[in-house]
């Protein structure tokens, strides 16, 4: 095997991991709220990545279900990140769910 195949073979996986230890490491000496953007960024660069048709270890189903997948953990994770220290938010999504 080839230099340029095994590299290939790879893809941008490297590059979501340290995204994603980099945001493990955030959450975990300077703050939950900006260690979960980070970690919700790096999924969603992985999810564009995808998207563009770089693979590697990055494609494990369909290329539409991993962008889907990839898209809405990553918002997900980056909205619940910011909306972590909003009370007032809080407070109206407690008072929608009482109903």
């Amino acid at each position: 095997m080839s230099q340029g195949t095994e590299r290939e073979s790879w893809g941008p996986y490297p590059l979501i991991l340290v995204g994603a230890v980099v945001g493990v490491l955030v959450t975990y000496f300077v703050n939950l709220r900006w260690g979960g953007f980070t970690m919700g960024a790096a999924i969603m660069v992985a999810a564009a990545l995808r998207f563009a048709g770089y693979g590697g270890q990055l494609s494990v189903r369909s290329k539409r279900t991993d962008v889907i997948t990839l898209s809405v953990f990553g918002f997900v994770l980056v909205l619940t990140s910011l909306l972590l220290y909003n009370n007032e938010l809080k407070a109206l999504i407690l008072s929608l769910l009482a109903r």
